[in-house]
């Protein structure tokens, strides 16, 4: 079992974006963000539901269909999930659609706790107000062996960083300057110590930065 992290930021760092409206919530620079992997083959299929086939082959593939691999629980924050959009909806199900892609026990991470949410696919959300620690013991227990993912978001991810928890962390680094949001390195002055770094730039330009004890 090993705790693990994936995720996509800028050259500068930046694993958010600040460009949001509410015509286009998402903004124009999250696109950019996370073009190249929205464009392979396994992210097609896995969170965008299109079974035709099509999609993007090599490197950033590769990443793609290992970002899925061997994961028993995922541990995200309120604001990965949705809460921040409705936070006092019971109703809301959070922006993954009635099928999200995880397939696994999903722990978030809040302060206002509510009632677990099952959905289709093998995705359960569980809403819960402790420590990072304790909610990785819990996700740990839930995965049955198998690799708990700390999912986001980056301040999230920090915290789990910052008392070395993290056995393998992979950024996918797009190489666009957004020079603002939430800074993935900051205060972790240091990280690579402990762990092997290996690099690898995909046909996309997207270099892929994996730290691994």
């Amino acid at each position: 079992m090993a705790v693990r992290v994936d995720l996509m930021i800028s050259l500068d760092g930046f694993a958010t974006t600040t460009d949001q409206t509410p015509e286009k919530p998402f903004g124009e620079d999250w696109g950019r963000l996370t073009q190249a992997y929205a464009a392979t083959r396994t992210f097609q299929e896995r969170v965008f539901k299109d079974t035709s086939g099509k999609g993007t082959t090599g490197v950033d593939e590769a990443y793609a269909q290992a970002y899925f691999e061997n994961i028993g629980a995922e541990i995200m924050g309120a604001g990965m999930f949705g809460l921040h959009n409705f936070p006092n909806d019971p109703d809301w199900k959070g922006w993954w659609g009635d099928e999200p892609p995880f397939g696994c026990p999903v722990f978030v991470l809040t302060h206002k706790p509510r009632p677990s949410l099952e959905m289709a696919g093998g995705t359960t959300f569980h809403f819960i107000s402790t420590t990072p620690a304790d909610a990785l013991q819990q996700a740990t227990k839930a995965a049955g062996g198998k690799d708990v993912r700390i999912g986001g978001g980056p301040t999230v991810i920090r915290e789990y960083l910052k008392v070395g928890l993290v056995d393998q962390l992979h950024v996918a680094i797009t190489p666009i300057l957004l020079g603002r949001g939430i800074n993935l390195w900051e205060d972790l002055r240091g990280l690579e110590a402990g762990y092997a770094v290996k690099s690898e730039t995909a046909e996309s330009g997207v270099i892929h930065l994996t730290f691994k004890r």
